[in-house]
């Protein structure tokens, strides 16, 4: 940090287990992608080439080795693992991972119906020579998954390898674990949460509210995902304190109330 402040959360370091932050790159430049790094490369511990964008992505290979390293994993997004499953190129899947030199995979089912089982055995699989994220939860609006499913899901891929398991939100985050309106689901959240550890979950919040929300529930440390390039530095500020919305996160409670009443001119 530039200087000292008082009060001011503890964050975990890199490589981080737990305050994880994701951000989604839908086609960044190789020139993006390196003014990314020098702005916030220090807070960023995930890559995700979103969807299908590293197919037509140029540079590709350039722009991978750029972030891998300032000490950044990357990985492409579900949705592509789920189009050569649809077409039968789950090796030529695996093929591509290794070309790229990626330690880092996704497995999803949000766009095709994929049994547990199947979807448990590419986890096991992949497991074995790279990191794991898999993703809980269906793209679709109106799909209502009940909260004793999600745990079930998100139980059986952690115990099948997964590192981290993804609560689905999309980038638009009106879905999965939110409702249409961007809020998220509580009760859904908080059963979640009574039975899977906060620190195996990487929850998608691509809206600052959603962060917001988070990081009042669930500390400073808490694994955020789908986050914008634009809106890293931001994110972290809500983290620490440093924005209006946590401002009285993690001042003495003795402290945030007499500044709370304090009267406006």
């Amino acid at each position: 940090m530039n200087y000292k402040l008082s009060h001011i959360p503890a964050r975990s370091a890199k490589p981080r287990e737990e305050g994880v932050t994701m951000v989604m790159d839908k086609g960044l430049s190789v020139r993006q992608a390196q003014d990314l790094i020098d702005a916030s490369g220090h807070l960023i511990d995930l890559i995700k080439l979103g969807f299908g964008t590293s197919f037509v992505t140029p540079k590709l290979k350039e722009k991978i080795e750029l972030y891998q390293k300032a000490d950044i994993r990357v990985y492409l997004g579900g949705t592509l693992f789920e189009a050569f499953v649809a077409r039968g190129q789950y090796k030529d899947y695996k093929k591509l991972v290794d070309s790229l030199g990626l330690d880092t995979v996704e497995v999803s089912d949000g766009s095709i119906n994929m049994p547990p089982k199947e979807k448990c055995k590419y986890i096991t699989d992949l497991a074995k020579e790279h990191r794991v994220l898999s993703e809980v939860g269906s793209k679709e609006s109106g799909i209502l998954i009940s909260p004793a499913k999600w745990v079930s899901m998100m139980r059986t891929e952690l115990d099948a390898g997964s590192w981290k398991v993804i609560a689905e939100a999309r980038e638009s985050g009106t879905v999965g674990i939110y409702r249409p309106s961007g809020h998220a689901h509580t009760t859904l959240v908080n059963r979640i949460l009574s039975k899977i550890p906060g620190k195996d979950i990487l929850w998608e919040a691509p809206i600052k509210s959603q962060q917001v929300w988070f990081i009042k529930q669930l500390g400073v440390n808490v694994n955020l995902g789908n986050i914008a390039p634009e809106e890293v530095i931001p994110l972290e500020t809500l983290r620490l304190g440093l924005r209006g919305d946590t401002f009285f996160q993690y001042l003495p409670e003795e402290v945030a109330e007499k500044l709370r009443q304090r009267p406006t001119e």
